[in-house]
């Protein structure tokens, strides 16, 4: 069982990692340290490496986002929510680009392999609750979605930002057409 100032520190820190790293991505330990109120020993105990910390900076937001999949599909109608929940997505993603600098190739599988079934499960749940309601098509499928989806966090964000629009014609195609 963890204390739970151990528990705090934890969460200071990836909070502070999370920020330094989206803004630059070769901030060091010492300064997500500094950021997060702790010493240097406190943050290696939690995080030995640096990869290991970005590592769970990633999986945290990721979780964060499949996490509200419930709460999204309890008070919307299931394209909306799948609209919402793609948007945090990618505006999720559009912020690791700092953290995608600090990882080697080997921990981009890594983060990719782990992150990759609870997202597509994540999908899978909007995609089921819209199929149940008939609002979305039988044969969409969750590895696609994800594909398609994946154009959105790198689309042109300037001077006008594009992934709206293309996610709204990738929810049309989904739709079912009586």
């Amino acid at each position: 069982m963890v204390r739970s100032d151990a528990r705090e520190n934890r969460a200071r820190i990836l909070a502070a990692a999370r920020e330094a790293l989206a803004a630059d991505g070769s901030t060091s330990t010492n300064q997500i340290a500094q950021r997060a109120g702790v010493g240097a020993g406190t943050l290696y105990r939690n995080f030995p490496t640096r990869e290991a910390l970005v590592l769970a900076v990633y999986q945290d937001e990721v979780a964060r986002i499949v996490n509200t999949v419930p709460g999204l599909l309890a008070e919307l109608p299931p394209l909306e929510a799948l609209r919402r929940w793609t948007t945090d997505l990618v505006e999720a993603m559009r912020r690791k680009h700092g953290l995608g600098d600090a990882l080697s190739p080997g921990a981009h599988q890594a983060i990719t392999e782990q992150t990759y079934g609870p997202v597509i499960a994540a999908i899978t749940e909007l995609l089921d609750a819209g199929k149940k309601e008939e609002s979305i098509r039988l044969d969409a499928d969750p590895g696609d979605f994800l594909q398609l989806t994946g154009a959105l966090w790198r689309a042109a964000s300037s001077p006008e930002d594009r992934a709206p629009h293309m996610l709204a014609l990738i929810l049309d195609g989904l739709r079912t057409h009586r």
